[in-house]
């Protein structure tokens, strides 16, 4: 393969390689299997990405900042319809990426105030509501007379959306809400929709932007004991951050805060309820869970792909990419690379290297939440291990995963248990 091959719009369809489909998320490992062996940058014509797919190269262009920049990661998969656009345009709606998507030196500024906000103790001041809610929502579920229940919607859905409402000071009450608004965030950036599939998820990003502002706006006057508090204190003491950046900020994570955590923990107990023996093991040593939710993250991340772009003619794997090239990071793919993963396709939870996955990216970009999304899987694993040790899977072979060019997220993980 060749930078000759045909370039973005020109190909009127694209025919399968490799059996990879860039929306399908129910089981994409085997396309990435072949993609590493067979053509790991490939021109894929269907979503105007160069798609790589091994460790090293992935890795490398994490690295490389200044050549493969992060502008487009929040770009909108397809183009927004014009009925859409109007929408967000007359209702206001101006948000940008908090971090992932922008470039030093503004990512620089910005990054370096959110961290002083984003710290270690807040999310220790967290950890007996976080332990409580896990709890509270555990037995309620493990009451039900039928012994059935979805840990999606029962526990995953409700444990990081209330420590992120949490954190940032938002309405707790209103989780459905902001999981709504979170719904089309998702679905119109990285999801293949229509012009007129577009429409409701547009009005939904208006709402969800005014929130945003309305957070901010508030914090000014009543200097709430919140992240956007400590970020409007921060700004009021000099530090350079504007009220639109901090608002773009809780944009992103009141998103990414639980969406993926959300998906983590769903993951988490999904992937060891189908290894019986490792759950045991958990069960039995819950010194285990630390290592269990790193493998987690290698071997079944929420986050399978993530998006850059050339800023000049540059190589990948020996493979050149020209200027101006999308370029769509397979880490769902990296993560099982045997050339770093001994065995990667096989979960073990006593991995020694599990750590060096690439699901919170690498370099200056690596997600700053990603101890707060670890604590949260470590607590929901305890304390499943601890009420419900006899969770089994009711439906193993009928998990379904929504189409998504980034996010791989399980619609339902159905269990049941014996008293």
């Amino acid at each position: 393969m060749t930078s000759t091959q045909t370039p973005a719009g020109t190909a009127p369809g694209c025919p399968i390689r490799h059996g990879y489909e860039p929306f399908a998320q129910d089981d994409p490992f085997p396309s990435y299997a072949a993609l590493r062996a067979e053509e790991p940058v490939m021109y894929d014509e269907r979503t105007g990405c160069w798609v790589v797919s091994r460790y090293d190269d992935i890795k490398a262009v994490f690295e490389d900042w200044e050549t493969f920049s992060s502008e487009n990661a929040q770009a909108p998969v397809r183009e927004r319809g014009p009925q859409a656009k109007q929408i967000m345009e007359e209702g206001g709606f101006t948000a940008y990426s908090g971090l992932s998507a922008r470039v030093p030196p503004e990512h620089t500024r910005i990054r370096k105030v959110a961290a002083k906000a984003f710290t270690p103790r807040r999310f220790k001041v967290l950890e007996p509501d976080i332990r409580a809610n896990v709890v509270r929502l555990l037995e309620t579920m493990l009451a039900r007379p039928e012994r059935r229940g979805d840990l999606v919607r029962d526990l995953a859905y409700d444990v990081p959306t209330i420590t992120i409402l949490t954190l940032i000071g938002a309405d707790v009450s209103q989780i459905d809400t902001f999981k709504r608004w979170s719904d089309s965030r998702s679905a119109m950036t990285w999801g293949d929709l229509s012009d007129e599939e577009q429409v409701p998820h547009a009005h939904n990003l208006v709402e969800y932007w005014a929130e945003c502002r309305r957070l901010v706006a508030e914090a000014h006057e009543t200097e709430p004991d919140s992240l956007v508090g400590d970020m409007v204190r921060m700004q009021a003491g000099g530090d350079p951050i504007s009220d639109h950046e901090i608002a773009s900020v809780c944009y992103s994570l009141l998103f990414a805060g639980h969406e993926t955590t959300t998906t983590l923990i769903s993951n988490a107990l999904r992937v060891l309820l189908s290894h019986p023996d490792q759950w045991r093991q958990v069960v039995e040593d819950p010194r285990r869970i630390p290592g269990a939710v790193d493998e987690v993250l290698r071997y079944s991340p929420s986050i399978v792909g993530w998006r850059r772009r050339a800023l000049r003619d540059a190589e990948i794997g020996g493979v050149k990419v020209p200027e101006g090239a999308d370029i769509l990071l397979l880490m769902g793919s990296a993560n099982r690379d045997a050339a770093r993963f001994e065995d990667g396709e096989s979960f073990d939870i006593g991995r020694a290297n599990a750590r060096e996955h690439l699901s919170f990216g690498f370099g200056i970009h690596y997600c700053l939440g990603n101890m707060l999304a670890k604590l949260q899987a470590k607590i929901t694993l305890e304390e499943t291990a601890r009420l419900a040790p006899g969770l089994r899977l009711a439906d193993p072979s009928g998990i379904h995963f929504g189409d998504n060019l980034s996010f791989r997220a399980p619609a339902a993980v159905r269990v049941t248990w014996e008293d």
